[in-house]
């Protein structure tokens, strides 16, 4: 098994390059998705939560009130740091039982919006980090989004710079290019991701 990083800033483009390394063959594992599944209702994360914050980040059906809870968090440094001490063990063990269930030769691809500022890079086999402008960036959480320019460039602030990101980065993709030159890219990644999930022995014979 392959276990590679995914990462990239807000308006990179990430999602697009694991849909398309998924439409190769990757497994997709989405720390987001996951995150969100660890707090749903009825889950011993979501009790760990409320413990922590009170009923005020429930909504009226039992919900975590995500709006709520981050207005909370993001404006406490400490708050946050309770927050990641609960969801972030529950999205690691979930990432591997998910991770157990797949073939050994299997390239498994970990989308991770914060890879970087988590330090998280000594997790995985290879990192890669989809890169694009800081102006492309604004343009797509504007205009794609709905975003104000003024929230789309906090949420980029708030993150990891890009010579950050690609500091931490084995294989970087450019995204500042047209979709067709996006997948000859990801195919040409996808290539090589493959290589070097097979086993040592196939992987000599392979080049000879």
């Amino acid at each position: 098994m392959l276990k590679v990083g995914l990462t990239g800033g807000i308006g990179a483009g990430k999602s697009e390059v694991s849909r398309l390394l998924v439409e190769h063959g990757a497994v997709l594992i989405d720390a987001d998705r996951i995150a969100r599944e660890v707090v749903a209702p009825g889950t011993p994360g979501l009790a760990a939560v409320v413990d922590a914050f009170g009923k005020e980040v429930l909504t009226a059906d039992g919900t975590l009130d995500r709006p709520k809870l981050g207005s909370i968090v993001f404006a406490d440094p400490d708050r946050l740091a309770v927050l990641n001490s609960i969801v972030h063990p529950l999205v690691g063990a979930r990432s591997r039982e998910l991770e157990e269930a797949v073939s050994a030769d299997s390239v498994v691809v970990h989308d991770v919006p914060l890879l970087t500022e988590n330090g998280l890079a000594k997790l995985y086999d290879l990192v890669i980090v989809v890169d694009a402008g800081t102006e492309t960036q604004l343009d797509r959480l504007v205009r794609l989004r709905g975003m104000t320019e003024e929230d789309a460039r906090a949420r980029m602030a708030a993150q990891a710079t890009r010579e950050e990101r690609r500091e931490i980065a084995d294989v970087v993709i450019d995204n500042d290019v047209p979709l067709e030159d996006l997948r000859r890219r990801v195919r040409d990644v996808w290539a090589d991701l493959e290589r070097r999930a097979r086993p040592a022995g196939e992987q000599q014979a392979s080049s000879e």
